[in-house]
């Protein structure tokens, strides 16, 4: 099978608060890339669900680690129920359907130096 991401993913937990007009979800990222985030949700999203989002990065800055806040948008493009966890039952596949070019610069260089 062919992988079909252009943008190559990455497990790692980053802090993340998704939100529409009636629900907050605070939670963090199974994996991530420049286009998406794969994330436990306590409630079912359906795919297609517009969000925005607000993801905490920590980027390392003269030997020290700071958070750069990510705000962007995104669309639900999957949920699977998982049942091995009862406080974050669910998975939603999250494409960036807008980021700033300077923000999806940050993640691509976040994540090539996590390649390394």
């Amino acid at each position: 099978m062919n992988e079909r991401r252009k943008e190559p993913r990455i497990d790692k937990i980053i802090s993340v608060k998704l939100s529409d007009s009636e629900f907050d979800i605070l939670t963090e990222t199974k994996n991530i890339s420049a286009s998406g985030a794969y994330c436990p949700v306590s409630k079912p999203i359906q795919p297609m669900t517009k969000l925005r989002l607000v993801l905490l990065l920590p980027v390392k800055k003269n030997r020290s680690t700071q958070i750069k806040k990510i705000s962007c948008e995104g669309v639900v493009v999957r949920l699977e129920n998982i049942n091995d966890n009862a406080k974050y039952p669910y998975r939603a596949g999250i494409f960036f359907s807008t980021l700033s070019d300077a923000d999806k610069k940050s993640l691509r260089c976040y994540i090539q130096s996590s390649l390394k």
